[in-house]
């Protein structure tokens, strides 16, 4: 299972910190990855990192969210500095033995419950 935590409300221009803990097994040799959704929209790539740390980012994150793992304790982090409106969403995130599954939306991949960010004007 993957535990999502860390939203919240906040102003434009701050900061937030997401963490997904997994439990029940280990995903330490599995690609890791945060999608978010709005309402009435299909759900958004923002973040993958691979089992041994390499990254990647949607265009719109670029230069402002970090994707981090430690695999001694299961937990992948979005850190996610200088937060736009355009940002607010649920994140949920993922894991998938395939980046390229994660990057692409497929649905068959294990999900974390999401948590709501919310960023004000």
């Amino acid at each position: 299972q993957l535990q999502a935590s860390g939203g919240g409300l906040v102003q434009a221009g701050g900061s937030l910190r997401l963490s997904c803990a997994a439990s029940g097994r280990t995903f330490s040799t599995y690609a890791m990855g945060w999608i978010r959704q709005t309402p009435g929209k299909e759900r958004e790539f923002v973040a993958v990192i691979s089992w041994s740390g390499d990254s990647a980012y949607a265009d719109s994150v670029k230069g402002r969210f970090t994707i981090s793992r430690d695999n001694a304790k299961n937990t992948v982090y979005l850190q996610m500095n200088s937060l736009k409106p355009e940002d607010t969403a649920v994140y949920y995130c993922a894991a998938d033995p395939s980046e390229t599954r994660l990057r692409i939306g497929v649905k068959d991949v294990y999900w974390g419950q999401g948590t709501q960010v919310t960023v004000s004007s």
